[in-house]
């Protein structure tokens, strides 16, 4: 008998829509955008929810903490081309583990879903040592916005 682990995570309200306008150097010989560049505009995504939400990079670096990416995940649905305007809807999953976990929606201008994706961080402190619980500062932007 195989045990499955039990998934305590959740989709929460806290979502961030971010435009972004495709580069050329952002497509390949076909004239769509490399697939590689979706990991970009997911960045550019959780980018702006954390500038909104107050757990940007620099705001977690403040705190003492940065939060390497240990999974991600993507995948495609439509091209995009240069010139393209696309909005990145970046969305918090609420987790008990001491980890942030995006979910990402990219849509064109015809609101169709272009890519979906996740990922997760976790928390390592200045000394390279990786948090097994929540870092305080983490603990109270939950509290703030009522996910514990």
């Amino acid at each position: 008998m195989t045990s499955r682990k039990k998934d305590n995570t959740r989709e929460t309200s806290l979502k961030v829509n971010h435009d972004i306008r495709v580069r050329f150097n952002e497509t390949d010989a076909l004239g769509i955008v490399w697939h590689g560049y979706y990991i970009h505009y997911f960045e550019d995504g959780r980018e702006a929810f954390g500038r909104k939400h107050g757990i940007s990079y620099l705001d977690t670096k403040a705190q003492g903490y940065v939060t390497p990416i240990v999974k991600s995940t993507c995948e495609h649905k439509l091209p995009l081309s240069y010139g393209d305007v696309a909005t990145i809807e970046t969305t918090y999953i609420n987790s008990p583990a001491a980890k942030l976990i995006f979910r990402y929606k990219i849509f064109n201008t015809e609101k169709q879903l272009v890519c979906t994706g996740e990922t997760i961080q976790v928390f390592v402190d200045d000394n390279n040592n990786l948090s097994l619980a929540l870092p305080p500062f983490i603990e109270a932007w939950k509290v703030k916005n009522d996910l514990l």
